[in-house]
């Protein structure tokens, strides 16, 4: 006993989740990912996309929230229970419980950086674990120079890397992966461009409306040929310009300014054309929302469409949820192999994800019912080519 506890205290040794801490939880150390330099500030570059662009944003939550939950289902129903109810009590994070606060956590950062990495982490007793979303800083996803096809997930300080001991606890998964990079891509690829260019309308309509939103006035006085007028132009020009300050004070009341003389007093600007941002604005949203794989009328854009157009979009939209859940089933049936592992019993069990939406239970029920009646029609053409 006092020997497990002396290995416990050391920071450094291999068995530290054993204490209840996360293996993969960072404070201080760089961001590298394998021998790419630049996914530093990829990541930067996608956490800012997010924050900047709204429709970013809630496309990238909403696929999250659409995506949907699962049941875990195996031959013996005692073991299903045991199953169901750990994951619907267990802790994520220190601040939610239920696997599905770790799966909207775990696909979130998948979606935005292509890469997503958690841990079980283990509790002293060993008969339990919690959950932890990790964050990709000072981590470092490469090959196993032994073993090609096995990724090592390292952590630490600049230059000093050590592999984490997986043993079953690391859970990673990868969005689209090039074939010569061991992470993915993220769903955000390829709109930066797009993005900065949709940021400068805005910037530009902001300051646009700004000008003339609170206008600016030219207030020009043309002294006659008069030599009194031209003797005293200058004098005449401050009152003017005090009359004019003090009419056009706000807070106050509403003042009228009179001046005596050729006096010209335009808006500024107010000659000029502003540019029209509804087209190109609309563009580059269409460019965003089809990398996001988004119906329009899901983000609230009333774009001219038909019903069977939107009910297409929708069934394309639902093949991009499947193919996200294909991705997170590994790591759930991970999830749930270590915890009918830890409690002796076999590790067969089938993750059963819900129906995406109403739509897709009732368009199901219809091919049912089609089915059906073929399969009942052609029976009776049989029988009837039978009796003759």
């Amino acid at each position: 006993m006092k020997k497990q506890r002396k290995r416990r205290a050391s920071p450094e040794n291999s068995e530290v989740a054993v204490t209840g801490v996360p293996q993969l939880y960072a404070k201080s150390f760089s961001s590298r990912f394998g021998e790419e330099k630049s996914f530093a500030a990829e990541m930067a570059l996608y956490g800012a996309l997010r924050d900047q662009v709204p429709i970013l944003d809630g496309a990238l939550s909403k696929i999250v929230r659409l995506t949907g939950g699962f049941h875990a289902e195996c031959p013996d129903k005692r073991n299903e229970k045991l199953l169901t109810d750990f994951l619907k009590t267990v802790r994520v994070g220190g601040n939610a419980v239920g696997i599905d606060a770790f799966l909207d956590s775990f696909l979130n950062q998948l979606l935005t950086y292509g890469t997503a990495v958690g841990e079980m982490v283990m509790d002293r007793s060993l008969r339990s674990f919690s959950l932890w979303n990790a964050s990709l800083k000072g981590l470092t996803v490469s090959r196993n120079p032994d073993d090609p096809m096995q990724t090592l997930i390292s952590s630490g300080p600049d230059g000093k890397t050590v592999p984490l001991d997986r043993n079953g606890t690391i859970l990673f998964a990868a969005l689209n992966p090039d074939a010569e990079k061991p992470y993915g891509n993220s769903l955000l690829k390829g709109l930066p461009f797009v993005s900065a260019v949709l940021m400068q309308i805005f910037e530009s309509i902001g300051a646009n409306w700004e000008r003339m939103g609170n206008l600016r006035y030219a207030v020009t006085y043309r002294p006659q040929n008069d030599a009194l007028d031209k003797a005293y132009a200058k004098e005449r020009a401050m009152q003017i310009a005090k009359g004019w300050s003090d009419a056009m004070k706000t807070g106050g009341e509403i003042k009228d300014f009179i001046a005596v003389g050729d006096v010209d007093i335009k808006v500024i600007g107010a000659d000029n054309q502003v540019l029209d941002s509804e087209v190109p604005v609309r563009q580059l949203l269409e460019q965003i929302l089809a990398k996001t794989g988004l119906p329009p009328f899901m983000l609230g854009f009333n774009w001219s469409t038909t019903e069977r157009m939107a009910q297409q979009q929708a069934d394309l939209f639902t093949s991009e949820l499947y193919h996200y859940r294909r991705i997170l089933t590994p790591v759930v049936l991970q999830i749930c192999r270590m915890v009918l592992r830890m409690n002796g019993l076999p590790e067969t069990c089938e993750i059963i994800w819900d129906d995406v939406t109403l739509l897709d239970e009732t368009e199901e029920a219809k091919a049912r019912y089609y089915h059906a009646q073929a399969d009942k029609y052609e029976a009776e053409a049989k029988a009837l080519a039978k009796g003759e």
